[in-house]
């Protein structure tokens, strides 16, 4: 009986191994530098999904308002990568500035990712 749990369990690790989403991101910050007044601040945040499942972002939670988000919502298959792109909105206020988006998905592990961009807004050079 003591073998026959065991090779359950054993059974039941390998399928839950085996059969994930995983999410692995290249970069999670972004540093703009400087951005001139009223300039653009946007930029693309890539990732693949490395399990062996569809993927599926469930939610992009900026940190305030002045951040725009866009990212897929369709299943993400394994193996194949996606973006997300974040829009600082903010730039007409010169000063430093460093910003969060947080990633939810049905990964396994990582179920929430931190994207942070940072920079410097500052008045054009005259």
């Amino acid at each position: 009986m003591k073998k026959l749990v065991v090779m359950l369990g054993a059974f039941f690790l390998m399928c839950g191994i085996g059969f994930s989403q995983e999410i692995k991101f290249n970069e999670t910050v972004f540093d703009f530098g400087e951005v001139i007044i009223n300039g653009d601040a946007s930029c693309e945040f890539y990732f693949e999904n490395t399990g062996s499942e569809p993927l599926m972002l469930t939610n992009l939670q900026p940190s305030v308002g002045s951040i725009a988000v866009e990212g897929p919502m369709e299943p993400i298959a394994p193996g194949q990568t996606g973006k997300i792109k974040v829009v600082y909105k903010d730039t007409q206020k010169p000063g430093a500035f460093t910003e969060t988006v947080t990633v939810f998905s049905n990964a396994l592990e990582n179920k929430e990712v931190k994207l942070t961009i940072m920079g410097i807004v500052s008045e054009e050079n005259e």
